[in-house]
């Protein structure tokens, strides 16, 4: 069996995902693979941002983030498409920084969690049961794209039956570790 360049982005982000105690860890990394066009774009190669996450942190918030890998003071500039007002556009953002991708990881899920109050597809994302409906609640707010889950469950479909996803048995441990998080 061939190994591509995508299975290999997979199953790096699966392992930095499971490492992390992120959910669906394997689902997780076809959202990155869409984020980051397969770890190859310049916000993952040069801030290891795999999701697009922005910085908007205030000063006060920073000391606790810098503990989830996050570069609090770093940023990195570069435009972005959004789908606003039923079109593309082309903006400015100011993106986040992280250690490593497994810090990438971890700070998106605080994220989830603390913005699960304000976005309650968040909410019913962290509580889902399958891999398939965390993408569909978590694309509802996480993304201007609203073709996003598609995208995604067609990544997960084509390329994860190739690789062995992490034990299922796992799951629940993980689910549990981030409830606890909540």
């Amino acid at each position: 069996m061939t190994t591509t360049p995508q299975d290999n982005f997979l199953r790096q982000a699966a392992a930095a995902a499971s490492a992390a105690g992120h959910i669906f860890p394997d689902y997780a990394a076809c959202e990155a693979a869409l984020e980051s066009t397969w770890g190859r774009s310049r916000l993952a190669r040069e801030a290891n941002n795999l999701f697009g996450q922005k910085q908007s942190l205030e000063s006060s918030e920073k000391a606790g983030v810098e503990k989830a890998g996050i570069e609090a003071a770093a940023t990195l500039a570069l435009p972005t498409q959004e789908y606003l007002n039923g079109r593309w556009v082309t903006v400015i953002a100011r993106w986040a920084r992280f250690a490593d991708q497994a810090a990438c990881f971890r700070a998106r899920m605080a994220l989830l969690h603390r913005l699960q109050q304000s976005y309650p597809a968040y909410g019913r994302a962290l509580a889902a049961t399958t891999g398939e409906l965390f993408i569909e609640e978590v694309s509802r707010a996480w993304s201007t794209d609203p073709q996003r889950a598609a995208k995604v469950l067609a990544i997960h479909r084509q390329h994860c039956s190739s690789f062995l996803p992490l034990a299922p048995a796992l799951l629940p441990a993980i689910q549990a570790a981030n409830l606890a998080h909540a």
